[in-house]
């Protein structure tokens, strides 16, 4: 009985922190952020949902900056 109690509740734990997982195996830019907020609010479905939703996501890409030397403004 009592294997079968510690044994559900690894799986309950697992699943619980699959947003982390996912977010730490896609190396995501925010990956501590997305792990803090399913620690915190993961309990709740849609603090859960929201970190899953943010770990699948797309990282933006590098904006280039360019400036153009001499364009000085009087």
């Amino acid at each position: 009985m009592a294997a079968g109690l510690f044994l559900l509740g690894l799986v309950a734990i697992v699943v619980y922190f699959i947003p982390a997982a996912v977010g730490f195996a896609r190396r995501k830019e925010n990956r501590f952020a997305i792990f803090l907020l399913n620690l915190f609010l993961g309990w709740s479905l849609l603090g859960w949902v929201v970190a899953l939703v943010w770990a699948v996501s797309k990282d933006r890409l590098p904006q280039a900056v360019i400036v153009q030397a001499g364009s000085e403004r009087p």
